[in-house]
């Protein structure tokens, strides 16, 4: 892709208002040194030197949204705890709107801690309830939504099988939003069928999962099993250090090499990644192009630690170096 035509694409980027519905959580990051192993036990003592809030999960798709300009709106549940708390206030420092993201004491908060010595992940502590949203929670974020919903130019489901993407919300939002982008994270631990939608984005193991093919299935194979279950007009199968693969209904795959220059974390690149071909998507970029931008997004998303984002103008560099 000619850094031209990227920077024409990104700039509508703006323009864009997209709707991010999945499970978000708040991800803590615990940063610190090392410098000797505990007495007690053969593991590191950490010394923490700080600590780093951030929205993540469904809502780090829509913080990568937002780093481009796009309105972005959010949908979700959370609890009302003090985590959930802390989240709300991420989600509005972003200027995310969060009026969809149910407010449930059924279900806490999820929290993800990370703690990070030397520029490396040294443990990484999850606390989750698993439930599936409750019938009510359904109603009132479908309602909710109903009222928000004229204006959408696309719709991102980022599923991290936490219990929030039911059937009901699935088939609800799409519905609202026939006729539009509707984009796909998909886990293979949810049986939603995303039967219809535009396009899906697994990674390779999920794909294998989700297409129920051996591990020695080719990516390729995969992908048009996808294509035929879930009837969609696309699939991007994001491969880390091997690129990624765009299967078109109709049409040859097209492989794009990863782009990465140096890989520290790849916590959210998966994020960055749906949230950047979607909105190019959006935007009107052909298939080929989004899925090119995603790429080189990834490959600046690894490069940070910690669930990063990536901006516009690194974007651009990453695309003007090849």
């Amino acid at each position: 892709m000619r850094p031209k035509r990227a920077e024409e694409l990104i700039a509508r980027f703006r323009g864009q208002h997209i709707l991010v519905a999945g499970d978000v959580m708040l991800d803590e990051f615990v940063w610190g040194d090392v410098s000797r192993i505990s007495p007690e036990a053969p593991v590191p003592v950490v010394e923490v030197t700080g600590e780093s809030l951030f929205a993540g999960g469904a809502a780090n798709v829509a913080r990568n949204l937002r780093e481009f300009g796009a309105r972005v709106s959010m949908a979700g549940v959370r609890g009302g705890d003090a985590a959930g708390e802390k989240l709300a206030g991420l989600l509005h420092d972003a200027r995310i709107d969060d009026a969809a993201v149910a407010v449930s004491p059924e279900a806490p908060t999820i929290v993800k801690t990370r703690v990070i010595a030397r520029h490396q992940q040294v443990v990484r502590i999850d606390r989750e309830q698993r439930r599936r949203t409750p019938a009510d929670v359904e109603r009132e974020v479908l309602e909710r939504l109903a009222e928000r919903s004229d204006g959408w130019s696309a719709v991102i489901f980022s599923d991290y099988a936490k219990g929030f993407l039911t059937p009901a919300i699935a088939e609800g939002i799409c519905r609202l939003a026939r006729g539009r982008i509707i984009a796909v994270d998909p886990s293979p631990l949810n049986p939603v069928e995303w039967r219809g939608v535009t396009a899906v984005k697994p990674n390779l193991r999920e794909a294998r999962a989700a297409a129920g093919v051996l591990a020695e299935a080719s990516p390729e194979e995969t992908a048009r099993r996808l294509l035929e279950r879930w009837e969609t007009q696309m699939v991007l199968v994001t491969m880390g250090e091997h690129g990624m693969l765009l299967v078109e209904r109709g049409g040859e795959p097209y492989h794009t090499p990863a782009r990465a220059r140096e890989v520290f974390d790849v916590s959210g690149a998966g994020d960055t990644a749906i949230a950047v071909f979607t909105l190019a998507l959006a935007a009107g970029a052909a298939p080929r192009e989004a899925a090119e931008l995603a790429n080189h997004a990834s490959g600046v998303a690894v490069g940070k630690l910690g669930t990063a984002t990536v901006r516009p103008e690194e974007l651009l560099e990453s695309v003007a170096r090849v």
